[in-house]
């Protein structure tokens, strides 16, 4: 199943130079003696029923980016701006600044946004029953109504594919997809507008994966729901993106729509990652791209262009100036100082 077709250009969630930026400490006085950049001037936006793919090789900061725009970790900079429906007045939308907001407020932005974890195992407290997993979030947002809600929780195990019989066993009788679904129906309980995926289908067996995808696309349909899609492998994230946004050392690399991004590449690390998408046709000959050296140190990163170092392309400029990501097509955004010059190759 592909990712639904987006007409709608109404913008839920702008994030603009997000930074999240961890102490590094030493000695007995526990010292800060430098900083590791985990996100780094990250810009991208989210629109209202679209999935936003984040990729990057592991430790690039996406799974920091997205906790961050939930302030489950505090953002050191930036603006992450969101279209509120709780927070508006009279029943209207109100675009509010998710780092600026007190704790009432953000709890309130909770019942807005939620999360899928990555490990269904650890996401999901051993002692408390199906029911009351799902309910979680109802009562720590006083929306919990005994009858109302418990009809509210067996529609939900309904649609994601668990049965009313579930809701009295705990998160060890079940098999780590099943798991992962009760994870997607916390998620919902509380009917979200955004929903931050992270990797939920990385721990997954692989056609365990293709039916969780699926499920996301559907309850996606049926809810309306917007999806940011944090992932590595790249497969997944162009069988469910709508666009994709690329992350290299806690920077934005590459953005556009995933299409675009996978044919025609702007970016030299975008290009290497594509080189790696396995190829369905058994007769096709690799032609990967092998990046040289280590990826760069976040607490130390290189001048000019973090990706410089491994960069195939890379020339003077590349070493001594930061590249702006900036639009060079038409929603294609790209941080490379070569971008126009080069002719890159896509999948």
């Amino acid at each position: 199943m592909a990712a639904p077709t987006i007409k709608s250009n109404n913008i839920l969630l702008d994030v603009k130079g997000l930074r999240k930026y961890f102490p590094i400490q030493k000695g007995f006085l526990r010292r800060v003696v430098g900083y590791v950049k985990a996100v780094d001037d990250v810009t991208f936006f989210v629109r209202e029923g679209e999935t936003l793919g984040l990729v990057g090789e592991s430790g690039c900061g996406k799974t920091t980016a997205g906790r961050t725009i939930l302030r489950l970790y505090e953002p050191t900079g930036g603006q992450v701006f969101f279209k509120s429906r709780l927070l508006g007045e009279a029943g209207g939308e109100k675009q509010v600044n998710l780092a600026e907001l007190d704790r009432a407020q953000m709890k309130r932005i909770r019942m807005e946004i939620a999360m899928i974890f990555q490990d269904p195992i650890n996401s999901l407290n051993p002692r408390m029953t199906v029911s009351d997993i799902v309910a979680e979030p109802m009562m720590i947002h006083g929306q919990y109504r005994q009858e109302e809600s418990e009809a509210i929780i067996v529609n939900l195990l309904q649609r994601v594919g668990l049965r009313p019989d579930h809701l009295r066993r705990y998160p060890h009788e079940f098999s780590g997809g099943q798991r992962q679904r009760i994870g997607i129906a916390r998620a919902l309980s509380l009917n979200p507008r955004l929903v931050i995926c992270d990797e939920p289908v990385s721990a997954l067996d692989v056609s365990i994966q293709a039916q969780t995808l699926n499920l996301l696309q559907d309850l996606q349909r049926d809810f309306n729901l917007a999806y940011i899609f944090v992932a590595h492998d790249l497969s997944v994230v162009q069988h469910i993106s709508n666009r994709v946004a690329v992350m290299y050392v806690g920077k934005m690399a590459e953005m556009a729509d995933a299409e675009e991004l996978y044919l025609h590449p702007l970016h030299p690390y975008t290009e290497a990652l594509m080189s790696a998408v396995p190829k369905a046709d058994p007769k096709y000959k690799s032609d990967r791209i092998i990046m040289q050296g280590d990826v760069a140190d976040p607490s130390n990163p290189p001048s000019g262009c973090y990706f410089h170092p491994r960069c195939r392309y890379a020339k003077e400029i590349c070493k001594e100036k930061t590249p702006a990501f900036r639009e060079l097509k038409p929603d294609h955004f790209a941080a490379c100082h070569l971008a126009e010059e080069l002719k890159l190759r896509g999948v």
